[in-house]
């Protein structure tokens, strides 16, 4: 009890940035390198929270549509186009592929728990330090740098899969067709599997950037037994 009331304040000060954390050297001769260890289970704990947070916010249904910050819009090139497409009377399949791009996202999303659970029980003491003085976005950063390559991997054949299922492709070879037509346009030709992916995962950490820095401000509003133990006692 003694032993947590006096690294209580360190801890405090280590969170919010202002100093970094012993080196190994200086903790083998520290009787309190234990409370080292908690401090960076305590963050693991937090970072676990946060992820788990950001899958269940983006793997449920509107999880992308809904959401203004992260919704996936039509590629840039159908962007441009998508005017005139609804002037010639597909505007129902401009609609349908923004949804069924949106829908692939989402399911998707599932794929980043276990990613993360592994990215995170992986942090070297190296890692625990550079989250912890790294700024509002730095565990985004350190798991986006671990995980994303994993990510891609899993989430482009879930997307196509996804795409398919719902029509996906077919709308947007509908809207090929009848663009390319057209006199002096430059024909549409988007890779629509990576464009979805891409935009999936920048969707993910985005909302994984808005869970950190969450917990960064309020730490003891996003608690586990663990973190009441750390930073919950007077």
């Amino acid at each position: 009890m003694h032993r947590i009331t006096r690294i209580l304040p360190i801890l405090l000060v280590l969170l919010s940035g202002c100093v970094t954390l012993p080196s190994q050297q200086e903790a083998a001769g520290d009787p309190d390198r234990s409370g080292d260890h908690r401090v960076a289970e305590a963050l693991r704990e937090a970072l676990r929270l946060g992820t788990e947070r950001t899958v269940e916010r983006t793997h449920r249904v509107d999880g992308y549509l809904a959401n203004e910050a992260i919704r996936i819009a039509l590629p840039e090139e159908l962007q441009s186009a998508s005017s005139r497409l609804r002037q010639l009377g597909l505007g129902a399949q401009v609609d349908a592929l923004e949804l069924a791009m949106n829908r692939a996202a989402e399911q998707a999303a599932e794929e980043a728990r276990a990613i993360f659970v592994d990215a995170i029980a992986s942090m070297r003491p190296g890692d625990v330090q550079a989250v912890f003085t790294g700024g509002p976005d730095a565990a985004t950063r350190y798991l986006r740098n671990q995980s994303e390559d994993s990510l891609r991997a899993r989430y482009e054949p879930i997307v196509a899969s996804r795409l398919e299922s719902v029509n996906g492709y077919a709308h947007y070879q509908q809207l090929a067709r009848a663009w390319n037509r057209l006199p002096l346009v430059e024909p549409l030709t988007v890779d629509l599997d990576r464009y979805v992916t891409e935009q999936a995962l920048d969707g993910l950490f985005t909302v994984l950037a808005e869970e950190e820095r969450r917990i960064r401000e309020d730490p003891m509003s996003r608690t586990t037994d663990l973190l009441r133990e750390i930073f919950g006692r007077d």
